[in-house]
């Protein structure tokens, strides 16, 4: 591959629109991974710092994570809306996201109160499976033409 075609796959990777499920996946990691960033921050410093319960500081914490995704994902990972209102499209997004809270919230306590792992990671873990199935359900639902 030539300099120029490098350079051409490069800026594909980044910019401009794609239907690229590769593509859409590869955006979806960095974006998925600034939001668990923003999820997970939230949850330390409501935990460690405010003393607020794991399970309700991750609660609180994971809408943050959500709100981050949603932006980041309509605006530079999936080009297709099947929902052309976007009032709709975040309402969807958001239930998608309950489900993925419920999973959340499973998944932690069973990882922390019943495994005995460290809250931060057992987030981690659950971080790392409900990346998949976010990724997934959302593109199917709703980006997907």
């Amino acid at each position: 591959m030539s300099n120029a075609g490098i350079i051409n796959y490069l800026k594909s990777l980044f910019k401009g629109k794609t239907n690229n499920s590769f593509l859409q996946l590869f955006r979806y990691t960095f974006v998925g991974g600034f939001a668990f960033l923003v999820d997970f921050g939230i949850l330390f410093t409501l935990t460690e710092f405010l003393n607020i319960y794991y399970l309700i500081s991750a609660c609180i914490a994971f809408l943050f994570g959500i709100i981050t995704n949603y932006i980041l994902s309509v605006k530079w990972v999936f080009n297709s809306n099947k929902i052309k209102n976007k009032w709709f499209e975040f309402l969807f997004f958001s239930l998608i996201g309950l489900v993925g809270l419920a999973l959340n919230q499973i998944l932690l306590w069973l990882l922390t109160d019943i495994f005995l792992l460290y809250y931060l990671l057992s987030k981690i873990i659950t971080s790392f499976v409900l990346y998949f199935w976010n990724f997934y359900v959302r593109k199917i639902f709703l980006f997907n033409n």
